[in-house]
């Protein structure tokens, strides 16, 4: 019998297998899939590998702003996707070495509990029975589609297929102004592709701050992304093949498919718009990007008690059973890969008797476009809407030296907000590199530190961090 059994292997489980495994417990872990979960194999790393390359573009037709030219600048988007495939492989070979180097036993299959009691959890295999003292639930999510009519007929894109397709579409509509969303409108667009946004919110990238995310679309506005803020899609087609070919024969399929792709569009989305108005768009795809949902198959013999779609936890990540616990996105609640590590340890702690718990006041959270936006703490928009006092502090990027040095042209924006006892509580930046920069932030209000004790923390010149201080000064 094991101490601990653990399934899924994403950022939460294999966290919770090497901590669990290095204070002394037996662990086994499950994974239906590939080690490293949504986030390695189908989210953060590739997404992030795609866009660096599209970074390294974008800088190299811009080379001139900085005195460097460079000519016939080109693309090989075949040969991005292979790095990026090459580089997951070598991050899931890494997992999976130091889950052998811990004594972790990774069994590959789907797991289902099949009984359970106080004294233990027996877990079907792969045909076999393993017993556990513990178990830990690290199921991850899935990619949510919604109800809109005619999408079960027509071939869309989720984010899992945007990241392996080889060739760029000459245009497509991205249902879903989201992080994962602007990720690709800002990927799809830099190569050249025509992008409209369409999202139901009043603004991109809820419930990051507005005024941060206002910007954020203002820039890609004038990249030449459209947006469609307030808009409902109620329907999805394809759109009929002019080639003249009949698209049900096999031999004519291929044909008729590039008939039809040199079409203006290939595909239909229907949307009603702020005023009310239906409006149609004709793209060569259609990428769905609404969100995801916690994983919870297999889990039904355990009658777990939820909340807002995942498995409830306290701040001990302990569900409504006290040996099974959850971490990551089985839990609906932040489905954030550092917030699913985090949680993992927490769990880890409270099996093997160590006092820790779990907060939520100082997760960052970061958009990996260009320009990046992060994020940590309270909005200003929800502490209107709470009635909490506050007061902000803000400055435009630019008042960093090194930002202007590096960002030809760029602007962005820090803006800082404080309770009222001059407590940092939010932090909230867009501009290059804020995904770096954010974690200072997040560690102040981990610490709860005030105006003043912040204003103490010595930043290196000439550094983008130093925009921290310029605003506190300000």
């Amino acid at each position: 019998m094991f101490d601990l059994s653990i399934i899924g292997g994403g950022p939460a489980g294999y966290t919770a297998a090497e901590r669990a495994a290095n204070k002394g417990l037996s662990v086994v872990l499950f994974e239906k899939n590939a080690m490293g979960g949504v986030c390695l194999n189908e989210g953060c790393i590739p997404t992030k590998t795609l866009l660096y390359s599209a970074k390294l573009y974008h800088n190299a037709l811009a080379g001139e702003k900085y005195g460097i030219s460079a000519q016939n600048v080109d693309f090989d988007y075949a040969k991005i996707v292979s790095r990026k495939n090459k580089i997951v492989r070598k991050l899931n070979a890494g997992i999976r070495a130091k889950m052998t180097a811990h004594n972790v036993n990774v069994v590959v299959g789907e797991a289902v509990i099949k009984n359970y009691s106080e004294e233990k959890i027996e877990i079907l295999c792969n045909e076999n029975i393993f017993e556990a003292k513990k178990l830990l639930l690290c199921c991850g999510s899935q990619t949510f589609v919604p109800k809109i009519k005619g999408v079960e007929n027509v071939e869309f894109l989720t984010s899992r297929e945007a990241l392996e397709i080889k060739e760029l579409p000459a245009s497509i509509a991205i249902v879903g102004g989201g992080v994962i969303g602007m990720e690709f409108a800002g990927l799809f667009r830099t190569f050249g592709a025509k992008v409209a946004v369409v999202e139901m919110a009043n603004e991109i990238l809820p419930p990051f701050d507005s005024e941060i995310s206002a910007l954020l679309r203002e820039n890609y506005q004038k990249q030449g992304v459209e947006f469609f803020l307030g808009a409902k899609v109620i329907e999805i087609q394809s759109l009929p093949c002019h080639c003249g070919l009949d698209t049900q024969s096999p031999e004519n399929e291929t044909i008729a498919c590039q008939a039809r792709n040199d079409n203006e569009g290939a595909q239909k989305i229907i949307f009603i718009d702020k005023e009310n108005v239906e409006q149609t768009l004709e793209v060569e795809k259609i990428l769905l990007c609404v969100g995801r949902k916690p994983t919870l198959n297999g889990l039904e013999m355990l009658n777990l008690e939820t909340f807002r779609g995942g498995v409830k936890v306290d701040e001990n990540m302990q569900t409504s059973l006290k040996n099974v616990y959850a971490a990551g996105d089985i839990t609906g609640f932040s489905m954030l890969a550092h917030t699913a590590v985090r949680e993992a340890e927490v769990a880890v702690n409270h099996i093997v008797g160590n006092v820790d718990k779990m907060h939520y006041n100082a997760v960052p959270a970061v958009v990996y476009t260009n320009p990046e936006v992060a994020g940590v703490g309270k909005t200003e928009d929800e502490l209107k809407i709470s009635g909490e006092k506050y007061s902000v502090k803000k400055l435009p990027m630019t008042f960093s030296g090194r930002f202007v040095a590096e960002n030809e042209g760029g602007n962005g924006l820090c803006k800082l907000i404080f309770d009222e006892k001059e407590r940092l509580i939010g932090a909230h930046l867009i501009g290059n590199p804020a995904s770096e920069l954010i974690a200072t932030a997040t560690l102040a209000i981990e610490q709860h530190l005030d105006i003043e004790q912040f204003k103490k923390l010595i930043f290196p010149h000439p550094s983008v961090g130093e925009i921290f201080k310029e605003t506190l000064f300000e």
